[in-house]
């Protein structure tokens, strides 16, 4: 059939309401963009460096050995248990790697999946802004009302009687992201008892995305909200290698949750992606077996990366905020007379040569602060830092 010589119709009407509420990721975007224009890509949070020859080798060695079949539904045994005896070992957790754990595709595919598996159409969910472009996204598939609590600049701390005024009778969940995803907060004990106590009056269950818990800096501590009293049953964990290790192609995250809340996950797991691949599930279940001094040189790594940015972006005119984890910094554009953080972005990218992302894409669409960052990635060579850091000088 030529399609061709079919009248022209409007398709757009076959997407869902669902699908109309949110836009395509813009991080993805940006990195799009990069490319179009050959512009050194500071906006998506992927290394541009090898991963290390350690955990490459564990998975050549698992495809050698032929685990290239399915694997159990929520994660090989090898990674369950590696994951529970990192748990004990980093932050003293007993957890149960039959019961209490969920290999997924990704932390991406971990939220959605645990949203969907605890969350009902008319719930509330908190998430605190500027926040990770996926979970308003997530919020919304699951049909539930994302409730947004600012982080403040410069600390980004929230101000403890917005987050008390979110809570109400038809709160489900809270979303915390920490360390923090653009803007490099790590939470402390206080504000994590606020939260906590929060949950347990309220009878609300909270969501951690921990991605980036082993690359924080200046002797800084991250705090799983699970060790806290009264949070163990009611913390849904979310983690990856992707970040820690340097594999982000390979989609290896996990779940951590009660027994019951679990077996609610795994089933959504289940029929959203099966399984994630399996010899790279062996080769992780390595990884979290490295010693101390992985993670120790880790820190180092980035946060020489970190000082040079921020020393180069201030030289620039940027007014950059000190991230205490991730690889992410948070520049404000006031200083060169751009009101809007998307044609900024743009002009980076296309005539500068630089992609970074919008901050307002971290944002909710009334917010405060909106058009007033974009966000540099420095989980690269130092090479690519300095190439880029020369480029932007043209702004001076």
């Amino acid at each position: 059939m030529n399609h061709n010589s079919q009248p022209t119709q409007d398709l757009r009407k076959y997407a869902s309401e669902k699908a109309s509420r949110f836009t395509e990721s813009v991080i993805r975007e940006m990195s799009r963009i990069a490319t179009a224009h050959k512009a050194i890509n500071l906006a998506q949070g992927f290394p541009d460096f090898p991963a290390s020859d350690e955990i490459k080798e564990a998975a050549v060695k698992a495809i050698l050995e032929n685990h290239n079949q399915y694997a159990i539904t929520w994660g090989t045994k090898s990674l369950r248990d590696a994951i529970a005896k990192k748990n004990k070992r980093d932050y003293n957790l007993d957890i149960d790697p039959e019961k209490q754990i969920t290999v997924c595709c990704g932390s991406t595919e971990g939220m959605v999946a645990t949203l969907l598996a605890t969350i009902n159409p008319g719930d509330e969910v908190i998430i605190f802004q500027p926040f990770y472009e996926n979970y308003g996204p997530d919020a919304i598939l699951c049909g539930a009302t994302p409730k947004y609590v600012q982080l403040h600049p410069p600390t980004f701390s929230f101000n403890q009687e917005e987050l008390i005024a979110a809570f109400s009778e038809r709160t489900r969940a809270i979303i915390i992201n920490t360390p923090n995803n653009p803007t490099g907060k790590v939470f402390n004990r206080e504000e994590l008892d606020l939260i906590a106590k929060l949950c347990i009056q309220y009878d609300v269950l909270a969501i951690t995305d921990e991605i980036y818990e082993h690359i924080i800096y200046d002797e800084i501590k991250h705090i799983p909200l699970s060790t806290l009293p009264g949070m163990a049953d009611r913390t849904i964990t979310i983690n990856s290698i992707s970040k820690t290790y340097s594999v982000t192609g390979w989609r290896i995250g996990y779940v951590i949750a009660s027994p019951e809340i679990s077996q609610s996950i795994r089933k959504m797991h289940d029929f959203l992606t099966v399984g994630a691949a399996a010899p790279l599930q062996e080769a992780a279940a390595h990884a979290m077996g490295f010693a101390a001094t992985y993670y120790e040189k880790l820190v180092d790594f980035y946060s020489h990366r970190r000082d040079f940015m921020l020393k180069e972006l201030a030289a620039i005119g940027f007014e950059c905020i000190r991230p205490d984890g991730a690889y992410y910094i948070m520049a404000d554009i006031a200083s060169f007379g751009w009101k809007n953080d998307i044609d900024f972005a743009r002009y980076l990218a296309e005539k500068v040569g630089v992609a970074v992302v919008p901050g307002s894409s971290f944002y909710q669409e009334n917010a405060n602060d909106k058009h007033r960052f974009i966000r540099f990635c420095f989980c690269k060579q130092l090479a690519t830092l300095e190439a880029a850091v020369e480029r932007l000088q043209k702004l001076r």
